[in-house]
Formats: C-alpha cells, sequence, structure tokens
C-alpha cells in the first residue's frame, strides 16, 4: 500500500512536545491517543504559559495598576490578539472569551436571536450538527415561535445542497452550520454557504469547533458573521473559547451576562455596557486558560495550519485505506478529499464500546457512544459508533496500530 510519508515539519520534535503523549499505560503499552476531535493533548509551551502566570503574575485583569495586574492583563490582551490574527478578524475587539463552542453559539442564541427573530421567523441548520449547535436553536424556537428546518447529509456523509438552496427561497434569518462534522469528518464549503445565506439575506453562523483546530480558517475570507470555536480542542487548555462576531452585529446586541467589567457606569436603577469586547465578558474571566490560549495559537502558528491539514490527510487518506481492508468494518463519512481527519466507524460483530474498552487495553484512546450527535446517528440508523480522531502529532505507525487492534477485537468476537 503506497503512502505519502513525506510530511512538512519535523514529526517526532512535534511529539516531544506533548507530555501526554509519553506516557505507557497498561503495564508498559505505549500510549496511542485518537480523541483529538473530543479534547486535544497540551505542548508543554501552553503547560508553561499557565505555570508562570500564577506562579510570577498572579493578579486580575483590567482593574489594577500594580505590576502584576499589568502584566496579567497584558498577557491575556496580548492572548486575544494573538487568536484575532490568527483567525483573520479585523480587530481584536471581534473576539469574545467565552467557555467554550457551547456557550458563544448560546450568546448568540440569546442575544442576537432574542432581539432579532420574532414568531414564524425561519433558521437553517443540518443534520449532522452537534448538540451545541442544535439545543440553543430548540430551545429559542420554543420559547419565540421559530422554523426550524435542517439541510439533509446523504448517505455518503455529505450535505445535499439542492435542499440548502430551496431552504434559502423560504427567507430564513439566520443559517447555523458546522464547518467540520465531529462524526463524518466531513468538511462543509463554508464560503460557498455563507455567500448562498447572505444573498438569501441571511445571517451565518459557523460552528468551528473542529475546523479551527485542524485547517487554516481565515473569517473575512469567509465573510462569517459569527464563528465559534474552543481552545481545548487546539492544543490549548479547557474552560475557555472565542466567540467572533462582526463588531457592527456585536456592536448592536445587547450584553449576555450583567456584572463587573462588562458595564461603563451603573446607577441604582440603570447601567450603560461596556465597549467591545468587554460588553460581553462579565465578571473574572479564565485569565490563565486565556493566557494558555493564547500559547496554543502561537505554537499552532509556528507549526503552520497548511502543514497541520496537509499531515492530517496523508493520515486520513491511509486510514481509509487501511480500514477498507478489513471485512465487517464500515466507515461513515466521506471520501478523503471532503473529510477531516475523523474516522467514525462500526464493526457487525461488536458493540462501539466494546470496541473502544478493549482497544484501550492494546493502549489506543477511541471515543464511543452518539458524540452528542444523536440526530445524526438515527440518520443513518446507528445507536452509536466507533470514533478515532487524529491531530498533527499522530503517526501513520498509529493508524496501523489501530487497524491491528481492530482486527483482534473482531478475532475476538468472532
Amino acid at each position: 500500500m503506497s503512502v505519502n510519508s513525506s510530511i512538512p515539519f519535523d514529526l517526532q520534535r512535534i511529539r516531544s512536545d506533548f507530555p501526554t503523549l509519553q506516557r505507557q499505560i497498561h503495564n508498559g503499552v505505549p500510549l496511542i491517543y485518537l480523541d483529538s476531535t473530543a479534547t486535544a493533548q497540551k505542548p508543554q509551551s501552553v503547560l508553561t504559559a499557565m505555570d508562570e502566570y500564577y506562579r510570577r503574575s498572579n493578579a486580575n485583569i483590567h482593574r489594577g495598576v500594580h505590576t502584576l495586574a499589568e502584566e496579567a492583563t497584558a498577557a491575556y490582551e496580548g492572548a486575544r490578539q494573538s487568536i484575532a490574527q490568527f483567525i483573520g478578524a479585523r480587530t481584536a475587539r471581534e473576539v469574545i472569551f467565552v467557555r467554550n463552542t457551547t456557550e458563544a453559539i448560546n450568546l448568540v442564541a440569546m442575544t442576537w436571536g432574542r432581539t432579532q427573530l420574532q414568531t414564524g421567523d425561519l433558521v437553517i441548520l443540518t443534520e449532522m450538527e452537534h448538540h451545541s449547535n442544535l439545543v440553543p436553536w430548540q430551545m429559542l424556537a420554543a420559547e419565540r415561535g421559530l422554523r426550524l428546518e435542517f439541510i439533509p447529509v446523504t448517505d455518503d456523509g455529505l450535505l445535499d445542497l439542492a435542499v440548502y438552496q430551496q431552504l434559502l427561497e423560504q427567507g430564513p434569518k439566520l443559517v447555523a452550520f458546522t464547518h467540520m462534522s465531529n462524526v463524518l469528518g466531513t468538511i462543509n464549503p463554508a464560503k460557498e454557504m455563507i455567500a448562498a445565506a447572505h444573498q438569501a439575506g441571511a445571517l451565518a453562523l459557523v460552528d468551528g469547533a473542529q475546523s479551527v483546530p485542524h485547517l487554516p480558517v481565515d473569517v473575512r475570507d469567509l465573510d462569517a458573521d459569527f464563528l465559534a470555536f474552543s481552545a481545548h480542542k487546539m492544543v490549548g487548555p479547557t474552560g475557555i473559547g472565542v466567540l467572533y462576531g462582526k463588531e457592527a452585529l456585536l456592536n448592536a446586541m445587547p450584553p449576555f451576562m450583567g456584572g463587573g467589567d462588562m458595564i461603563k457606569k451603573v446607577t441604582l436603577r440603570t447601567f450603560a455596557a461596556n465597549t467591545l469586547p468587554h460588553k460581553f465578558e462579565a465578571g473574572t474571566p479564565a485569565i490563565a486558560e486565556g493566557i494558555g490560549f493564547g500559547a496554543a495559537v502561537d505554537y499552532l502558528k509556528t507549526v503552520g495550519m497548511q502543514a497541520v491539514e496537509e499531515h492530517e490527510q496523508t493520515i486520513i487518506r491511509y486510514a481509509l485505506e487501511r480500514f477498507a481492508e478489513i471485512s465487517g468494518v464500515t466507515v461513515i463519512g466521506p471520501a478523503a478529499e471532503h473529510k477531516g481527519a475523523v474516522l467514525a466507524f462500526t464493526m457487525q460483530e461488536a458493540h462501539p464500546h466494546d470496541v473502544a474498552q478493549l482497544l484501550d487495553r492494546e493502549g489506543i484512546a477511541v471515543r464511543a457512544g452518539h458524540h452528542c450527535a444523536m440526530p445524526l446517528h438515527e440518520r443513518f440508523k446507528l445507536p452509536a459508533t466507533t470514533r478515532a480522531s487524529f491531530y498533527l502529532y499522530n503517526t501513520i505507525e498509529e493508524v496501523d496500530r489501530l487497524a491491528e487492534g481492530v482486527e483482534k477485537v473482531k478475532r475476538m468476537f468472532a
């Protein structure tokens, strides 16, 4: 089997940057971590940045004039600037720190949605959405009497864009869709979908939880109105994410939560909201995590997102070839040219949870379940799948180990 093993960066050096990848588990079995779609491992530079904040500059931000407060503020706001540059935002004011992708989407639903959507208004979603881009709109639809319609997923794991065009003719107010499916790996044509939404008079929200860590993403090139993503899926810490929004839209939206730092002036009966981005960032934020997020983005910039994408394409193409050789195993999702480095599969002989548990004995960490995408699994008439997901630190040899592990599970159940 031919494999293009030439990758444009030093893979072994990259692997050495991640302490967790050096672990051995289950009596000395080397760890093979294939669950980066759920959360990625962290390089030493991220851990060091967070540790240095707590050891040297631990103070609250934006409020103090002493040295530690100014150091902490500079590091936190420097991280915001790095993230803005990473996604091509026009200004750091368009980068709002939130807890995660889920909170970012809820922020849009509860602020822009509550002020702009009325009874009968149409919101277009897709059948492949993560629950975080379904449930907030379901909640708002129940509250406001909105219409929700869904772009279907074809049998080969692509969006049916002909149906999308038909739905656009119904005059939607918003189109919200995942850039890359966390189950199928499908990379949707975001730029074309956004342009079509705008032509129909709708705004476009992109769930970038899976795309921003793995692909070059430029919000100005996409012309996205909103983009949501999380640090922990892109070698950063948990508990922090970003909502990108066009400045004019964010300025017109009311605050999400009330409290300290999101205000310009407060009286006993009234308040005036702060300017962007602080208007949406009430209370003491996740300071160390924000600094760690900046370090994660700096790390990915050093590697290069084009190099990350090319490496992952090599991995997923090889993985699809290897799994095509295993009888009784079915991979769901599109061909490699439409797919990121996600491999969700079923096995005739074994339940996905059994597969995941037995692979763990071989030191292979995968995920089993519906992956917070129950409607998508129902679309394919599957209760669950086993999912292996790859990132910049995974190797061809690990794909072989995974395939060998699946074949071993298959023999056990047969």
